[in-house]
């Protein structure tokens, strides 16, 4: 009896890890990915569920004050026009806090759009 209870258990806990490896299912093409520092990507994400899930086409809002009205305004930067000309982040996954989809109405999604058509 204490054998099949022990089989039983360790069936479970092995289809609970391999359920934890597929990481988050994401259908959309892009995902909010937050990290424990604060900072909030938006990119491609593969390989979730892993101990360094990927970022690809990263994009961050980046703020700015204007001194004279103290009016904020956030732009969406594109990654990869830093000094070091990163294509792609490779994640800790243990510093994610939050993965989101990006829904493809969203204004964030607009403004990747409207940036690829820029670029061509």
């Amino acid at each position: 009896m204490v054998l099949v209870a022990a089989v039983l258990l360790l069936a479970v806990l092995t289809a609970c890890e391999r359920r934890d490896a597929n990481g988050p299912e994401v259908t959309t093409a892009y995902s909010a990915v937050l990290l424990d520092t604060g900072q909030l990507y938006y990119g491609k994400l593969t390989k979730a569920g892993s101990s360094f899930p990927e970022l690809t086409d990263v994009y961050y809002i980046q703020s700015s004050v204007n001194q004279e009205t103290k009016a904020v305004s956030n732009v969406l930067v594109r990654r990869g026009n830093e000094w070091h000309g990163p294509d792609r982040m490779f994640l800790n996954e243990r510093h994610i806090v939050l993965v989101e989809p990006v829904g493809a109405n969203s204004k964030v999604s607009q403004l990747i759009e409207d940036d690829k058509k820029s670029k061509h």
